[in-house]
Protein backbone atom coordinates (compact mmCIF):
# COMPACT_ATOMS: atom_id res chain seq x y z
CA UNK A 1 0.00 0.00 0.00
CA UNK A 2 1.33 3.46 -1.03
CA UNK A 3 -1.23 5.61 0.47
CA UNK A 4 -0.90 8.83 2.61
CA UNK A 5 1.92 8.08 4.66
CA UNK A 6 3.36 10.82 7.22
CA UNK A 7 7.13 10.92 8.67
CA UNK A 8 7.67 12.85 11.94
CA UNK A 9 10.41 13.98 13.60
CA UNK A 10 10.35 12.90 17.54
CA UNK A 11 14.12 13.27 17.89
CA UNK A 12 17.12 15.15 16.05
CA UNK A 13 19.58 15.28 18.89
CA UNK A 14 23.00 13.47 19.26
CA UNK A 15 23.46 10.57 22.12
CA UNK A 16 23.55 13.49 24.99
CA UNK A 17 20.65 15.53 23.25
CA UNK A 18 20.19 19.20 23.50
CA UNK A 19 20.43 21.11 26.02
CA UNK A 20 23.66 18.78 26.83
CA UNK A 21 23.87 18.12 31.24
CA UNK A 22 26.32 20.73 32.61
CA UNK A 23 27.34 22.78 29.47
CA UNK A 24 26.44 26.57 29.95
CA UNK A 25 26.89 27.69 25.56
CA UNK A 26 24.45 29.59 23.82
CA UNK A 27 22.25 26.85 22.63
CA UNK A 28 22.15 24.67 26.00
CA UNK A 29 20.88 27.95 27.44
CA UNK A 30 18.57 28.88 24.55
CA UNK A 31 14.79 28.86 24.86
CA UNK A 32 14.43 28.61 21.13
CA UNK A 33 12.48 24.81 20.75
CA UNK A 34 14.15 24.27 17.82
CA UNK A 35 17.65 24.09 19.87
CA UNK A 36 15.95 21.98 22.31
CA UNK A 37 16.73 18.26 20.49
CA UNK A 38 15.24 14.58 22.10
CA UNK A 39 17.57 11.74 20.82
CA UNK A 40 16.88 11.03 17.33
CA UNK A 41 14.27 8.87 16.72
CA UNK A 42 11.15 9.08 13.73
CA UNK A 43 7.47 7.62 13.23
CA UNK A 44 6.45 6.91 9.81
CA UNK A 45 2.42 6.71 9.96
CA UNK A 46 0.60 4.76 7.23
CA UNK A 47 -2.44 3.88 6.62
CA UNK A 48 -2.49 0.77 8.72
CA UNK A 49 -0.15 1.93 11.52
CA UNK A 50 2.62 3.33 12.93
CA UNK A 51 6.32 2.22 12.62
CA UNK A 52 8.58 3.88 14.66
CA UNK A 53 12.49 3.82 13.67
CA UNK A 54 14.39 3.45 17.25
CA UNK A 55 13.72 3.85 20.81
CA UNK A 56 15.52 6.14 22.55
CA UNK A 57 15.64 7.29 26.22
CA UNK A 58 12.84 10.06 25.73
CA UNK A 59 10.48 7.65 23.70
CA UNK A 60 7.24 8.02 26.11
CA UNK A 61 7.89 11.97 25.95
CA UNK A 62 8.50 11.80 22.30
CA UNK A 63 5.51 10.13 21.73
CA UNK A 64 2.99 11.86 24.24
CA UNK A 65 4.49 14.82 22.68
CA UNK A 66 2.78 13.67 19.18
CA UNK A 67 -0.52 12.04 20.63
CA UNK A 68 0.65 8.90 19.58
CA UNK A 69 -1.33 6.23 20.86
CA UNK A 70 0.11 3.03 19.47
CA UNK A 71 3.40 1.50 17.84
CA UNK A 72 2.74 -1.42 15.58
CA UNK A 73 5.96 -2.04 15.00
CA UNK A 74 9.70 -1.10 15.65
CA UNK A 75 12.94 -0.90 13.19
CA UNK A 76 16.19 -0.26 14.91
CA UNK A 77 19.08 1.11 13.17
CA UNK A 78 21.70 -0.29 15.40
CA UNK A 79 21.86 -0.89 19.57
CA UNK A 80 23.83 1.61 20.76
CA UNK A 81 22.05 3.42 24.27
CA UNK A 82 20.74 6.56 22.44
CA UNK A 83 18.87 4.51 20.18
CA UNK A 84 17.50 1.62 22.14
CA UNK A 85 17.10 2.26 25.99
CA UNK A 86 13.48 3.44 25.92
CA UNK A 87 12.24 -0.33 24.77
CA UNK A 88 10.95 -1.17 28.48
CA UNK A 89 8.08 1.62 27.09
CA UNK A 90 6.91 -0.88 24.17
CA UNK A 91 5.48 -2.84 27.12
CA UNK A 92 2.28 -0.21 26.52
CA UNK A 93 2.22 -1.06 23.10
CA UNK A 94 1.48 -4.52 23.71
CA UNK A 95 -1.73 -3.62 25.77
CA UNK A 96 -2.58 -1.98 22.63
CA UNK A 97 -1.93 -4.56 20.25
CA UNK A 98 -3.12 -7.20 22.20
CA UNK A 99 0.01 -8.97 21.85
CA UNK A 100 4.12 -8.67 21.18
CA UNK A 101 5.03 -5.83 19.26
CA UNK A 102 7.12 -6.82 16.08
CA UNK A 103 11.11 -5.67 16.25
CA UNK A 104 12.71 -5.48 13.30
CA UNK A 105 16.09 -5.69 13.18
CA UNK A 106 19.72 -7.34 12.91
CA UNK A 107 21.25 -10.06 14.44
CA UNK A 108 23.81 -8.14 16.52
CA UNK A 109 20.83 -5.71 17.82
CA UNK A 110 18.67 -9.10 19.02
CA UNK A 111 21.41 -10.24 20.60
CA UNK A 112 22.04 -6.57 22.68
CA UNK A 113 18.37 -6.67 23.68
CA UNK A 114 17.83 -9.94 24.87
CA UNK A 115 21.24 -9.26 26.98
CA UNK A 116 20.38 -5.63 28.28
CA UNK A 117 16.91 -6.29 28.46
CA UNK A 118 16.74 -9.87 29.71
CA UNK A 119 14.20 -9.96 31.89
CA UNK A 120 11.86 -9.71 29.54
CA UNK A 121 12.90 -13.07 28.21
CA UNK A 122 14.37 -15.08 31.06
CA UNK A 123 10.73 -15.41 33.05
CA UNK A 124 9.48 -19.32 33.13
CA UNK A 125 5.96 -17.88 34.13
CA UNK A 126 3.55 -16.54 31.99
CA UNK A 127 3.85 -12.63 32.47
CA UNK A 128 0.80 -10.35 32.23
CA UNK A 129 1.11 -8.08 28.86
CA UNK A 130 2.08 -4.55 30.40
CA UNK A 131 4.72 -6.03 32.67
CA UNK A 132 7.52 -6.03 30.51
CA UNK A 133 7.44 -5.93 26.77
CA UNK A 134 6.37 -8.70 24.66
CA UNK A 135 8.29 -8.61 21.72
CA UNK A 136 8.76 -10.61 18.23
CA UNK A 137 11.45 -10.30 16.93
CA UNK A 138 11.88 -10.06 12.74
CA UNK A 139 15.67 -10.58 11.33
CA UNK A 140 16.25 -8.50 8.38
CA UNK A 141 19.37 -8.01 6.31
CA UNK A 142 20.37 -6.50 3.45
CA UNK A 143 17.10 -7.93 1.27
CA UNK A 144 13.69 -5.58 1.43
CA UNK A 145 11.47 -6.33 3.71
CA UNK A 146 7.67 -5.37 3.84
CA UNK A 147 6.13 -3.70 7.31
CA UNK A 148 2.64 -3.18 7.24
CA UNK A 149 1.80 -3.04 3.77
CA UNK A 150 5.09 -0.65 2.96
CA UNK A 151 8.44 -2.04 1.09
CA UNK A 152 11.41 -0.88 3.58
CA UNK A 153 14.81 -1.11 1.67
CA UNK A 154 17.70 -1.53 4.53
CA UNK A 155 20.82 0.92 3.73
CA UNK A 156 24.37 -0.38 5.44
CA UNK A 157 25.99 2.10 7.26
CA UNK A 158 29.63 3.18 8.56
CA UNK A 159 28.76 4.18 12.16
CA UNK A 160 32.91 4.49 13.21
CA UNK A 161 33.65 0.47 13.54
CA UNK A 162 29.58 -0.20 13.68
CA UNK A 163 27.17 -1.58 11.60
CA UNK A 164 23.87 0.49 11.08
CA UNK A 165 21.02 0.61 8.67
CA UNK A 166 19.34 3.39 7.50
CA UNK A 167 16.25 2.95 5.55
CA UNK A 168 14.38 3.62 2.99
CA UNK A 169 10.83 4.17 2.04
CA UNK A 170 9.79 4.67 -1.13
CA UNK A 171 11.68 8.27 -2.01
CA UNK A 172 12.44 9.10 1.34
CA UNK A 173 15.68 7.65 3.30
CA UNK A 174 16.45 8.06 6.95
CA UNK A 175 20.21 7.99 7.79
CA UNK A 176 21.39 8.82 10.85
CA UNK A 177 24.61 7.48 12.92
CA UNK A 178 26.70 7.47 9.90
CA UNK A 179 30.22 8.14 9.52
CA UNK A 180 30.78 6.80 5.54
CA UNK A 181 28.28 5.28 2.99
CA UNK A 182 29.81 2.58 1.46
CA UNK A 183 30.33 1.85 -2.18
CA UNK A 184 27.64 -1.16 -2.54
CA UNK A 185 25.12 1.12 -0.61
CA UNK A 186 25.19 4.18 -2.90
CA UNK A 187 23.15 3.28 -5.35
CA UNK A 188 20.24 2.44 -2.66
CA UNK A 189 20.05 5.97 -2.01
CA UNK A 190 19.93 6.73 -6.30
CA UNK A 191 16.82 9.27 -6.82
CA UNK A 192 15.42 10.24 -3.33
CA UNK A 193 13.29 12.59 -3.43
CA UNK A 194 13.73 13.18 0.29
CA UNK A 195 16.96 12.64 2.78
CA UNK A 196 17.49 12.31 5.53
CA UNK A 197 21.05 12.68 7.02
CA UNK A 198 23.56 12.83 10.57
CA UNK A 199 25.20 16.00 11.01
CA UNK A 200 26.90 16.04 14.10
CA UNK A 201 28.86 19.11 14.20
CA UNK A 202 31.30 21.53 12.34
CA UNK A 203 34.21 19.80 12.47
CA UNK A 204 34.86 16.01 11.71
CA UNK A 205 33.98 13.11 14.19
CA UNK A 206 34.82 9.94 13.87
CA UNK A 207 31.49 8.30 14.18
CA UNK A 208 29.10 10.29 12.35
CA UNK A 209 29.50 13.20 9.44
CA UNK A 210 30.49 17.16 9.69
CA UNK A 211 28.27 19.43 8.67
CA UNK A 212 30.71 20.13 5.43
CA UNK A 213 30.59 16.16 4.80
CA UNK A 214 26.50 15.80 5.05
CA UNK A 215 26.05 18.64 2.49
CA UNK A 216 28.79 17.09 -0.01
CA UNK A 217 26.46 13.37 0.25
CA UNK A 218 23.53 15.94 -0.40
CA UNK A 219 24.95 17.24 -3.43
CA UNK A 220 25.61 13.89 -5.03
CA UNK A 221 22.41 12.65 -4.31
CA UNK A 222 20.29 15.72 -5.52
CA UNK A 223 17.31 15.27 -3.47
CA UNK A 224 14.62 17.40 -3.59
CA UNK A 225 14.83 18.43 -0.17
CA UNK A 226 17.14 17.76 2.69
CA UNK A 227 17.20 17.05 6.66
CA UNK A 228 19.55 17.27 8.85
CA UNK A 229 19.63 15.53 12.12
CA UNK A 230 21.48 14.15 14.78
CA UNK A 231 22.66 17.32 15.57
CA UNK A 232 24.75 18.43 18.71
CA UNK A 233 24.87 21.42 20.92
CA UNK A 234 27.20 23.31 17.98
CA UNK A 235 24.21 24.25 15.74
CA UNK A 236 22.01 27.18 16.67
CA UNK A 237 18.67 26.70 14.57
CA UNK A 238 18.07 31.20 14.09
CA UNK A 239 22.18 31.51 12.71
CA UNK A 240 22.81 28.00 10.94
CA UNK A 241 19.69 27.06 9.08
CA UNK A 242 19.13 30.16 7.25
CA UNK A 243 22.79 29.77 5.78
CA UNK A 244 22.61 25.96 4.35
CA UNK A 245 21.62 25.31 0.32
CA UNK A 246 18.93 25.90 -0.86
CA UNK A 247 16.58 22.64 0.07
CA UNK A 248 18.54 21.95 2.68
CA UNK A 249 16.86 22.34 6.70
CA UNK A 250 17.68 21.36 9.86
CA UNK A 251 14.96 19.22 10.97
CA UNK A 252 13.70 19.82 14.24
CA UNK A 253 11.64 17.81 17.31
CA UNK A 254 8.08 17.61 16.18
CA UNK A 255 8.59 18.84 12.15
CA UNK A 256 6.37 16.39 10.39
CA UNK A 257 5.75 15.70 6.35
CA UNK A 258 3.52 13.96 3.78
CA UNK A 259 5.09 11.55 1.54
Amino acid sequence: MIGPRTFTFLGTGTSVGVPMLGCECPVCNSTHPRNQRYRSSVLIGTPTGNILIDTGPEMRLQLLREKVKAVHAVLYTHYHVDHLYGLDDLRMMSRHLNGPVPIFCSDEVEVVIRQVFSYAFNSEREIPIGFVPKIEFKRIDTAPFKVLEQTIVPIPLKHAWFNVFGFRIGDVAYCTDVSQIPETSWPLLEGVRILIIDALRYKPHPAHLSLEQALEIIERLGPEKAYLTHMSHEFDYEQLNHRLPAGVEMAHDGLSFVF
